[in-house]
């Protein structure tokens, strides 16, 4: 039996991800499912207890250091050990910076709690479990995380450093056994972004991005969870986000004409 941890496991890529682990190894697969709505999260369990999986429903906040640590304990209390670790839990935010006041910029620091703590509290819970597993970590980052959006400082701010933390830690655990994958989501068809944050610090209720090509949450669940049990280093998704990585380098300013074009007219900067 394989155990696996996701954050964010209530809807969007986390839920999917369990369907289809439940769907693929049912009574093979134990999923520890974490978020922070009691009800979703029960919603998705019994659909992958249906499926055939074991499975664990824990309501709780990834920004919340000592709950990350629970749900970890939880975890092993219930299946005896851990496989695989997927940080999935993370907030949006669509803001221009200078729109932002100081006495609203208090929300970046709570941004960075959820998108890069919470995974941080989690995988350093999970570390001693996942070494005797030889298992898995996975960090599901952003194209953001790979290439400033405007727009989306906080939110890029908070995936580089998913990025920076998940590629340092790869090359620790090298001698371990245990599997580091990044996994960069492009523009996916999730609510992530209209619940996401906006100057004030609340629910935008809308997406300041194009999604008229969104990546279903389907293909981006099956991506990472073939990353994962490849053992990949990194998940980039779109052909747009490789391109992009690369080219960079080469012409930044191209890259940064691209990220804005990537923007609903209606918030670009002026």
């Amino acid at each position: 039996m394989t155990t696996y941890v996701i954050t964010g496991a209530s809807d969007g890529i986390g839920a999917e991800m369990a369907r289809q682990l439940a769907k693929t190894h049912g009574t093979q697969a134990a999923l520890v499912l974490a978020a922070r709505s009691r009800d979703k999260l029960a919603a998705v369990a019994a659909e992958c207890e249906a499926l055939g999986a074991k499975r664990l429903a824990v309501a709780m906040d990834v920004s919340v250091e000592p709950q990350c640590r629970e749900l970890i304990a939880e975890a092993v209390r219930e299946f005896g050990g851990i496989d695989a670790l997927v940080n999935n839990a993370g907030v949006s935010a669509q803001a221009l910076f200078s729109d932002v006041t100081a006495q609203d910029l208090h929300w970046y620091e709570d941004l960075m709690k959820v998108n890069l703590w919470g995974s941080v509290w989690c995988t350093h819970a999970a570390l001693p479990h996942l070494k005797k597993s030889r298992g898995h970590i996975v960090a599901v980052a952003s194209l953001a995380g790979l290439v400033g959006v405007p727009g989306r400082t906080a939110y890029s701010a908070t995936k580089f450093a998913m990025t920076g933390f998940f590629e340092a830690l790869r090359s620790e655990l090298k001698a371990s056994g245990v599997s580091v994958t990044t996994a960069y989501p492009g523009v996916v068809a999730t609510q992530i972004r209209h619940r996401g944050l906006n100057a004030q610090g609340v629910a935008a209720g809308s997406s300041g991005l194009k999604e008229d090509k969104a990546m279903s949450v389907e293909e981006c669940a099956r991506l990472i969870i073939e990353g994962m049990q490849g053992r990949r280093r990194e998940v980039v998704m779109t052909a747009q986000g490789k391109l992009g990585r690369f080219m960079k380098l080469l012409a930044p300013g191209l890259v940064e004409n691209m990220a804005l074009a990537a923007l609903k007219d209606d918030v670009k900067p002026h």
